[in-house]
């Protein structure tokens, strides 16, 4: 694809952040996925983090005929890492974060850009998210979206904003607030957004369009929700050093609603069910009154993690020996 000509007299209207770690079998659509978007007055900056595939090879051969595409390679370092040297190799005014596995509406940039264009107290914007299916297809099933301009509390439970592919945001806020924290690879995004929330000055507010597809991926998924909760508790351990009140406040009630998120996110992505009947009961042991405050959400998701793991249980029954024969003694496999 031609790249667009670019004027000599400043940067571009927005840069875009791509961190790539083995991502090699989607990382092309990815890379096309910004290539296609109506506006084309933007620079894309992939950092190849330690890629032990052909991540880096398929995005410098991209590279070679955009001059708007470079590629950055570094030892695995991690998310943060990754995606703050990015931002730190970019130039334009806004930034945009893209996942090796996401993809964008085609009039995502432009939306975004004109958005932030007309409101100079705007810090950060996101739009609705789309799930996609592993294999990339659409779902129709579309991610809670808040239609209000957020506080810090809203960052301490779940994440509003879905993903980091979602964002668009100031450079002047990145530099005023600071990077991810380096060493945290799990809800470093829900630590970030919620020090923009915290210092006060800049608003971070919705979009009202579906402007960013959301893969979902099953591999892994045990191990990726019990270091999402580790996440979770390193965001409150650094939220505590700057906004003690807050998280005093509202602990129990925040650490519930997380715990019935990765429930949820388990339900979704078919994970363990005992997994996700744990979240589920320990989300209720933290603040019971999930129950009156969202009785609906709660509710459902309550039923659904028991009906799950009834049913597996059910299934393996079989295989322990549960089930006897009219005859007489227990049948064995």
């Amino acid at each position: 694809m031609a790249a667009s000509p670019r004027s000599p007299q400043g940067p571009p209207s927005i840069a875009v952040v791509i961190p790539v770690h083995n991502g090699s079998a989607l990382l092309r659509d990815t890379l096309q996925s910004v290539q296609r978007q109506s506006l084309t007055d933007w620079e894309l900056i992939v950092l190849d983090d330690g890629s032990r595939d052909d991540s880096a090879a398929i995005a410098t051969a991209i590279a070679r005929d955009d001059p708007r595409i470079r590629v950055i390679t570094q030892p695995n370092a991690g998310v943060s890492i990754a995606r703050n040297r990015g931002v730190a190799a970019s130039a334009a005014p806004l930034i945009a974060f893209l996942d090796a596995d996401d993809l964008w509406h085609p009039d995502k940039l432009r939306c975004h850009v004109e958005r932030h264009q007309g409101d100079a107290g705007l810090g950060v914007s996101f739009a609705r998210v789309e799930f996609l299916s592993p294999g990339g297809q659409p779902t129709g099933k579309l991610a809670s979206h808040p239609g209000h301009a957020l506080t810090p509390v809203d960052f301490l439970c779940e994440n509003p904003t879905t993903t980091t592919s979602n964002w668009v945001l100031r450079r002047d806020v990145f530099r005023e607030v600071g990077g991810f924290v380096e060493k945290m690879s799990y809800s470093e995004d829900l630590e970030w957004l919620l020090r923009v929330a915290c210092q006060g000055r800049w608003r971070i507010e919705p979009i009202e369009r579906v402007l960013t597809y959301y893969r979902t991926s099953a591999g892994g998924l045990s191990a990726s929700l019990e270091r999402m909760e580790e996440g979770w508790l390193a965001l409150i351990a650094a939220a505590r050093g700057y906004a003690p009140e807050v998280v005093e406040r509202h602990f129990a009630a925040a650490q519930a609603v997380h715990l019935r998120y990765l429930a949820r996110r388990s339900l979704r992505l078919q994970g363990d069910p005992a997994l996700g009947a744990d979240f589920m009961v320990r989300a209720l042991r933290s603040d019971w009154r999930l129950l009156i405050r969202q009785p609906r959400r709660t509710g459902l998701t309550a039923l659904a993690v028991v009906a799950r793991l009834i049913l597996q249980t059910l299934r393996r029954w079989p295989r322990l020996g549960g089930w006897r024969s009219r005859a007489g003694p227990r049948l064995r496999p």
